[in-house]
């Protein structure tokens, strides 16, 4: 089957100054992971390769960039989905780590279960090599001057960065020559959280999902209205009776009539067809075309 691969940079509201370093995070990951992909790389590979140049690009909401939560630190979020066989993988509030994506693997291949979280996920990381970085090669000049800005605010809430300020949650969704399916989701949150905090990110059906006989999805948005909606489960649902377009715009229309939700979904169905859809005013989004030509798109 031809390849396919497309992955965003967040569903939010992207000041003009930002736009050009999203259009950039994007395309790379697309125009790095892509060729690998078409000569023979595994879709679940695909997505964790093209997850892990996001988390490193200081633009994004993941990894290095990510938010600050209500204490000052930085707790990551992360999930990775095999369309093949339902396997997945996830972490919670973890630290010191650029990759939590790659952690969630090790987590889904290396150990029984699904998601680990918090003191838990940083032993496993740590027990399987994974180098712990001083949480200052994380942070940004940009993300602690908003932290400083909005931290003793008795206004702020974490629902309103989707709105008016920097966001950029990170997913990638692939299929492989064999038609297998994947997707992977990466975040640091939403700005001012409270510690422990978990989001829609690393809940199986909700950040991420991938099922072959349907589809492959990653979300991004308030994921409290995420998780209530079950966001990326129900787009796959949807695709087993209409196109991943149609069944994308379908559950972001649910997200928002049932709980006043604001957020993005992109998506490849069983056809290998695209989807995106999103109610924020801009998502960063990036996808190769059957010609390879490669699409970078936020409006």
């Amino acid at each position: 089957m031809k390849t396919r691969l497309i992955v965003h940079g967040g569903a939010w509201n992207i000041p003009e100054n930002l736009l050009a370093d999203h259009l950039q995070g994007v395309h790379k990951a697309v125009e790095e992971i892509a060729p690998r992909l078409a000569a023979g790389m595994t879709a679940l590979e695909a997505v964790e390769a093209a997850v892990n140049i996001m988390e490193a690009d200081p633009t994004f909401d993941a990894g290095r960039g990510a938010f600050l939560n209500a204490v000052g630190e930085i707790e990551l979020d992360a999930i990775i989905m095999d369309g093949c066989n339902l396997d997945v993988g996830a972490v919670a509030a973890i630290q010191n780590l650029l990759h939590p994506v790659s952690v969630a693997r090790k987590v889904m291949e290396e150990s029984e279960h699904v998601l680990l979280v918090g003191a838990g996920a940083q032993l496993f990381a740590e027990k399987h090599g994974f180098e712990m970085l001083d949480p200052r090669e994380l942070l940004t000049e940009r993300e602690l001057a908003f932290f400083q800005s909005i931290k003793d605010d008795p206004d702020f809430h974490t629902r309103d960065p989707f709105d008016q300020a920097p966001m950029g949650t990170v997913g990638a969704v692939a299929m492989d020559r064999f038609g297998n399916l994947a997707s992977a989701t990466s975040t640091g949150g939403t700005p001012r959280k409270l510690p422990g905090r978990v989001g829609d990110t690393p809940i199986v059906g909700a950040g991420a999902y991938a099922d072959n006989i349907s589809g492959a999805v990653s979300a991004t948005g308030w994921g409290e209205a995420i998780m209530k909606t079950l966001l990326s489960k129900t787009a796959c649902d949807y695709m087993e009776n209409m196109s991943a377009n149609a069944a994308v715009e379908k559950a972001v229309s649910l997200l928002k009539e049932r709980a006043n939700g604001l957020g993005g979904l992109i998506a490849i169905d069983s056809s290998g067809h695209y989807g995106i859809a999103f109610n924020t005013p801009k998502m960063a989004r990036a996808y190769i075309e059957s010609d390879g030509n490669i699409v970078s798109e936020i409006n």
